[in-house]
């Protein structure tokens, strides 16, 4: 048996597989079922966090999030049998921040109330758009009234919420999202997510697309969306923590900054991944993706693992990377050095490092690198030209 080091702070990621309908965006592991065995479904996920606690005791929780799919679709007694399961087998910090992804349907909505009641301190609203057409088109199931309505409701029964938004859209204009971005501003506390709409390989819009029937917005257009944002939200208080994740000060998503300062977490749930310490190695651990096959494997064996595997330096390397400069604070020289044994003048060859420094993409101050504005807008380049 694997035994993580107690001393490790750990995140836990639950995944619920299962929505409504498909968003002709969504390239996530969500799908559609008529009928759902949810006791079935609460027995299996109970099943694999007793098999992952085992492997890793004495650890101390500091986040849940329940992801999907759409979690907010779970009776709220699963949730607070998950939940009270994973106190059983770890201490939960006292601050510990427990969020549950919902959408803004009048059904869902007036689950809210109870899935407080089990023990969610935090819920992150799925609203996307504050106008109907642009909700039709992005195959929402709620209308621009149901979102603030549930927004208000999160308001009334949460201490901290966030929801999310899309831009981005075709033919949308400055004008036209700035108005729906200061509006929704009026809405929100602390947290707001902002995602610029792009065509995943595999989604109805991306089909369209390759049809000719979707014409995205052109790069000059999106960059000028992408500036407006930054504007609106840095002077309401919410600069970007993250590439598309705007907070006031001490309002970031604790949760997802784990993942982000390359932290550990266990991901529990069909294709749920998971970035683990046990035995002083760095594990990276991968769930059965398909619901069906996940459930199949969890009867026939208790454990819905697809596959662990051991993590050499130069894969943490890159990981760590890839994360930590999504983050306006970057990456510190001493999470590589606890990585790799590097700091960044013998990680990185030294002409790309400074290349990418003298043309305003990165920023190396006080031992941390990190990606300017400049930089951000194209961090895929930045990260591939930097770890080539």
């Amino acid at each position: 048996m694997c035994n993580g080091n107690p001393e490790q702070p750990l995140a836990l990621y639950i995944h619920w597989p299962f929505c409504l309908s498909k968003c002709p965006y969504c390239d996530f592991n969500s799908h559609v079922r008529e009928n759902i065995d949810e006791a079935h479904w609460r027995a299996a996920l109970l099943t694999e966090l007793d098999s992952t606690a085992r492997e890793m005791p004495g650890r101390t929780i500091t986040s849940i999030f329940f992801g999907g799919g759409t979690p907010s679709l779970m009776n709220p007694a699963t949730v607070a049998a998950l939940l009270d399961r994973t106190a059983k087998h770890w201490k939960l910090a006292p601050d510990a921040e427990i969020t549950l992804e919902a959408n803004p349907t009048s059904v869902e909505q007036a689950r809210l109330a109870d899935i407080r009641a089990a023990g969610v301190n935090r819920v992150s609203l799925g609203v996307q758009a504050l106008n109907d057409q642009a909700l039709k088109f992005l195959g929402r199931g709620h209308s621009a009234a149901e979102a603030l309505a549930a927004v208000d409701t999160a308001a009334r029964l949460f201490d901290r919420f966030s929801f999310d938004l899309i831009y981005g859209r075709p033919e949308q204009t400055v004008d036209c999202w700035s108005a729906e971005l200061r509006r929704a501003l009026t809405w929100s506390a602390d947290h707001i997510s902002v995602y610029q709409l792009t065509l995943e390989a595999g989604t109805p819009f991306h089909a369209l697309w390759r049809q000719g029937r979707l014409t995205p917005l052109e790069e000059d257009a999106a960059a000028a969306l992408y500036e407006v944002t930054q504007e609106i939200l840095e002077a309401a208080g919410m600069p970007a923590y993250e590439v598309s994740n705007h907070a006031m000060p001490g309002g970031e998503s604790r949760h997802n900054l784990t993942y982000w300062r390359y932290g550990d977490y266990a991901g529990i749930g069909p294709g749920a991944h998971g970035r683990l310490t046990l035995d002083g190695r760095r594990i990276g651990t991968q769930r059965v993706r398909s619901p069906d096959a996940w459930l199949r494997q969890i009867d026939e064996t208790g454990d819905g693992m697809e596959s662990r595997e051991p993590l050499d330096p130069g894969a943490q390397l890159d990981e760590a990377m890839l994360m930590g400069l999504r983050l306006a604070e970057g990456i510190p020289e001493t999470r590589l050095r606890g990585i790799a044994g590097r700091g960044f003048d013998d990680a990185f060859d030294p002409a790309r490092l400074s290349a990418l420094i003298e043309g305003g993409f990165l920023d190396r101050e006080g031992g941390w690198l990190r990606a300017t504005p400049a930089g951000r807008t194209r961090l895929n380049a930045v990260i591939a030209h930097l770890m080539a």
